[in-house]
């Protein structure tokens, strides 16, 4: 599941965390990030968020620099209309 998302200063290195990711196993994909997360860059990264602990190791080796992990579910049409 893509419940957590990373945001990024710049898209280079969001870029390279989804490329590296992938490589190395994990689900991940880019994405345009969400504005109430980050005014930084306009994009993140989706991943699993139960594997951060993996993860931030493996992009601070590669030197992927990155801004904050998030536990994020984006909000859909029916969570607007419940509401």
């Amino acid at each position: 599941m893509l419940d957590g998302l990373l945001t990024f200063f710049t898209s280079h290195h969001a870029i390279r965390a989804e490329k590296t990711l992938r490589e190395t196993g994990f689900d991940a994909k880019l994405i345009a990030g969400p504005k109430e997360l980050s005014s930084n860059c306009g994009t993140a990264v989706r991943f699993e968020y139960d594997r951060r602990d993996e993860a931030m190791p493996l992009l601070a080796e590669r030197h992927v620099e990155v801004e904050a992990v998030h536990r994020y579910a984006p909000r859909t049409d029916a969570w607007r209309a419940s509401r």
